[in-house]
């Protein structure tokens, strides 16, 4: 009889911690700080969106953990190179990636030579999420893509398109369109955003897939002519350009957009996890950050680890589909 009163004594003890975890403020189940200087590996080059998330993220947490927060740039292979670097971190909290589309959607698919898998990364939240954007050069006419999909469809191979580089987000925007609907377009890829704008500006080249900066500007003041953003809602910085949805019955589920994101290595303890998580929900919800958000033509997406883990997914298999298609392979140079 003792060891049974024993046995439901220590089941009751039990449920009543359980009961109390369950009502303790999430905040209270992630008070983790860190011991020692935290590493925010921005795996790009100064100056560009991964950068500056990765700097506002690190100022944050600075000023939340009272610890010394240090961005560095680790560019180079498509973003690999500093994701890797993280991969190989200990799991313990003090090293911190940015992520974004290239390395930690597109790269699984495309490289050959990758040296780092999926679940060696644990996704921490998304941060922003900014629309790609499609424009044309005026002398074309076109100005829309309904015009667009109408001029492709009556001279077959006349037009050609810039992106930033083979495999990146605005090449496989442009890619996933013409699939979707059938079409064909000569793809002249670019190195980098500005080289491919030089070119869509001098009529070069008749149409342009960018991210939202630096071509907003140019259709703004008329140089280039703006079709369509490639998010399901149309950016705040630019409500008159239509998404790509609007456009035609094949591309009702379109949605490509340039997104900024916290990983942290494997392994991480749960603790550790869940403090950074809802330190990016914080910084999101300062309003000088969203003042921030807003001027970059950006959408606040926080999420749970969860959430972010099954869009992360959602965005490599969409990728791989792309990629397959094309027959785009290429080695981490």
């Amino acid at each position: 009889m003792p060891n049974r009163l024993l046995s439901r004594r220590r089941v009751l003890t039990a449920a009543a911690g359980l009961s109390a975890a369950a009502i303790l403020p999430r905040s209270s189940l992630a008070d983790w700080k860190p011991t020692e200087n935290v590493r925010v590996v921005v795996p790009a080059a100064a100056g560009g969106s991964t950068d500056v998330m990765g700097r506002l993220l690190a100022a944050h947490l600075q000023t939340a953990w009272g610890q010394s927060a240090v961005v560095e740039n680790r560019s180079g292979g498509g973003g690999t190179i500093g994701t890797a670097e993280v991969v190989r971190a200990k799991p313990d909290g003090h090293t911190i990636l940015i992520g974004n589309p290239g390395p930690n959607a597109i790269a699984y698919s495309i490289f050959k030579n990758l040296t780092y898998k999926p679940d060696q990364l644990q996704p921490v939240s998304n941060m922003i999420r900014i629309p790609n954007i499609v424009s044309a050069h005026p002398k074309t006419g076109i100005k829309s893509v309904a015009e667009l999909i109408a001029y492709l469809k009556a001279n077959p191979d006349k037009l050609s398109y810039a992106s930033s580089g083979v495999g990146q987000s605005p090449h496989l925007t442009g890619a996933w369109f013409l699939q979707l609907t059938g079409l064909k377009m000569t793809h002249i890829p670019f190195r980098g955003a500005g080289p491919a704008l030089q070119a869509a500006l001098a009529g070069d080249i008749q149409i342009l897939f960018d991210n939202l900066y630096p071509s907003l500007p140019q259709v703004q003041n008329g140089t280039l002519t703006g079709l369509c953003v490639t998010t399901p809602e149309r950016s705040d910085l630019a409500k008159d350009l239509p998404t790509m949805r609007e456009s035609t019955p094949e591309l009702a589920n379109f949605d490509v957009s340039s997104w900024f994101s916290v990983f942290l290595p494997k392994g991480v303890p749960a603790p550790v996890l869940d403090a950074l998580n809802l330190q990016v929900k914080a910084m999101l919800e300062r309003d000088d950050i969203k003042k921030q958000i807003a001027a970059m033509g950006a959408r606040a997406d926080y999420g749970t680890p969860q959430q972010f883990a099954d869009f992360v997914d959602a965005e490599t298999k969409k990728f791989a589909g792309i990629i397959q298609k094309e027959g785009l392979q290429m080695d981490v140079q």
